[in-house]
């Protein structure tokens, strides 16, 4: 392959590792939980740790896009995005790192409806038959404002 050929085929992919991490937080903020689903591997490594506590652990992608499905409810409102995405490629896997923000927004008698989040994103992906997918996601808070009830409660059922 020339040095053309290898740039070339280098920005199709990273512009395909984008759609991906970006794709996963345009179908979350849409609660179109299948399209969600569709951006990982079957089985992923979450490290929510510094927002949610618990510990990382790798999980079937179907549980993470489920909890997400729970707690961004139709109610809930939500707007997640992220910029100075940094790609390293390294043959069929990859590792972006983003800043990311997120704001929910709950209109219930809960004090304020906002509550928003500033991070850094480290997500892991690999290429599949299918394309690249999400192999794992790592977030870290940075900054956080707002009334926490915005982001935690969920209705009983």
């Amino acid at each position: 392959m020339s040095e053309i050929d290898d740039t070339i085929k280098r920005l199709v992919d990273e512009a395909e590792i984008r759609g991906v991490v970006d794709g996963i937080d345009l179908a979350t903020d849409a609660k179109d939980w299948e399209l969600c689903r569709s951006y990982f591997t079957v089985e992923i490594f979450a490290n929510f740790t510094s927002l949610a506590g618990g510990e990382p652990a790798r999980m079937p992608a179907n549980d993470l896009v489920n909890a997400w499905r729970t707690n961004l409810y139709a109610d809930k409102l939500s707007h997640h995005m992220r910029t100075n995405r940094r790609i390293s490629l390294r043959e069929d896997n990859a590792e972006v790192f983003s800043k990311g923000y997120a704001l929910n927004i709950l209109e219930r008698d809960t004090g304020s409806d906002l509550w928003e989040v500033w991070g850094e994103y480290t997500h892991t992906l690999e290429r599949t038959p299918e394309g690249w997918r999400c192999s794992g996601m790592t977030f870290t808070v940075t900054h956080a404002r707002g009334n926490e009830m915005a982001r935690e409660f969920i209705p009983d059922e």
